[in-house]
């Protein structure tokens, strides 16, 4: 008999822990409430976030033209952010159950 047969043990050890943990870590993120099903109501305002990032989109040009690169380049990502936030609105509003009509 050699000395591996500790080591597997160990190793097997090892192997069943990270299962069993990566398998509850798991299980919380499904279990999670959703923010419809916790009560939370989410009101997406598509025209406004669009014209903001439009604003954003005028000031970074505005700071490119002054040689504010950085800033110029913050702004963009800003407008970026709101234009996925709004068509995430409207993906979510286009996928969404439907009430069953009275």
């Amino acid at each position: 008999m050699t000395n591996t047969t500790p080591l597997r043990r160990a190793l097997s050890a090892l192997a069943a822990t990270t299962l069993l943990a990566g398998g509850l870590l798991l299980g919380q993120t499904a279990t999670a409430p959703t923010a419809q099903a916790a009560g939370k109501t989410v009101t997406c305002h598509v025209e406004e976030m669009r014209k903001d990032a439009a604003d954003l989109r005028a000031k970074a040009a505005k700071l490119q033209r002054l040689g504010a690169k950085a800033e110029a380049r913050k702004a963009r990502a800003q407008a970026d952010a709101l234009e996925r936030r709004a068509q995430a609105c409207i993906d979510s509003d286009n996928t969404a159950p439907k009430p069953f009509p009275r």
